[in-house]
């Protein structure tokens, strides 16, 4: 009897041991990380799971004894490797929720902003200084997207500026430049279909393209959201009584990289495919990137009587109805000023 009795005696404090080292291993797995901001880390591909706990602990990210890690990997963790990829950890996150989002490969979201107003050239340096972006883009690339624009149903891309849609965009670490506008591209071919399809009648436009091409005249133009509509009313009046639009950003654009940030008259009588002080109609190709609402307002114009506008100063402008009560707009906001 003493002897069954020491048996179950042993066997009972041997499960006691088992389930104090089970409960121990766990415990010391959901420990919190040593992290007190948002830390970034890189699953490296081939790296096993062993591997990226070793670096979390070189890093100073646990202090979790060895022997434990071995043990809390080789029976408790997830049976699939962890995958490669970038990864946020976040203050409070243990090393076993860490794990799993490496085993289910919930890679770290980055963002970039593809600002509207901007020009083709300006999203590039954009692409390209951010450090998770693998840029890539060339003539190639350039060449490629161009090809897949939607020529038949929305008209010819002449370029790629202003084909894609102003937004912020998430990726993936070392997403490809590339990748990204494309993406962009086809919410742009997404977008701009949806807004054609419910125009105001009687545009003086003729094609999804060329309600582009305002949209992107609108966008350098409008300081104050909310003018948007009123703007492109300006615009849509002075292409249906075959005004000149005389918007200087056209002439700008026209003038490239050797714009001095100074606009002057000469600027304006400078003959470029874009100024608009010299030809008649749209300029060939947006002049920058446009985001919805300027799309949204070159399709939806307001309905106004004004013909004209010149900015106060502000960020907005003062609208007028004729030349003569423009001309004293100017006066007031622009020459009087100066004085």
């Amino acid at each position: 009897m003493r002897l069954l009795i020491s048996f179950v005696f042993l066997v009972l404090l041997a499960i006691g041991v088992v389930l104090g080292g089970v409960f121990f291993v766990n415990n010391e797995a959901k420990r919190p990380l040593e992290i007190s901001s948002p830390t970034l880390v890189s699953v490296t591909p081939g790296q096993a799971g062993s591997q990226v706990v070793s670096e979390l602990k070189a890093n100073g990210y646990t202090q979790i004894h060895p022997v434990v890690i071995k043990i809390w990997l080789k029976f408790f963790a997830p049976a699939s490797g962890p995958k490669a990829g970038t990864y946020q950890l976040t203050p409070g996150m243990s090393l076993q929720q860490a794990y799993q989002h490496f085993v289910q490969g919930e890679e770290y979201q980055f963002d970039v902003s593809l600002i509207e107003g901007l020009t083709f050239r300006q999203w590039l340096e954009i692409l390209r200084s951010h450090d998770f972006i693998d840029f890539d883009v060339d003539d190639t690339q350039i060449a490629q997207m161009l090809s897949e624009w939607p020529t038949a149903e929305f008209g010819e891309a002449r370029s790629p500026e202003g084909i894609f849609l102003a937004d912020t965009y998430h990726f993936t670490a070392n997403t490809s430049a590339s990748v990204i506008l494309h993406r962009a591209m086809l919410a742009m071919t997404d977008y701009l279909r949806s807004a054609w399809a419910a125009r105001a009648v009687d545009l003086p436009i003729s094609s999804p393209y060329e309600a582009l091409i305002l949209a992107s005249i609108i966008e350098k133009e409008t300081g104050v959201a909310s003018e948007r509509p009123k703007i492109a009313g300006v615009f849509v009046n002075r292409l249906n009584s075959k005004m000149r639009l005389q918007t200087d950003p056209t002439v700008i654009y026209g003038i490239g990289e050797n714009f001095d940030g100074n606009i002057t008259r000469a600027h304006l009588k400078q003959k470029t495919p874009y100024n608009t002080y010299v030809i008649h109609g749209l300029p060939p190709t947006p002049i920058a990137m446009a985001g919805k609402p300027a799309i949204d307002a070159a399709l939806q114009p307001l309905q106004t009587d004004a013909l004209y506008f010149v900015s106060r100063g502000d960020g907005t402008h003062q609208f007028s109805t004729n030349l003569e009560d423009h001309n004293s707009a100017v006066y007031q906001y622009q020459i009087k000023k100066q004085d």
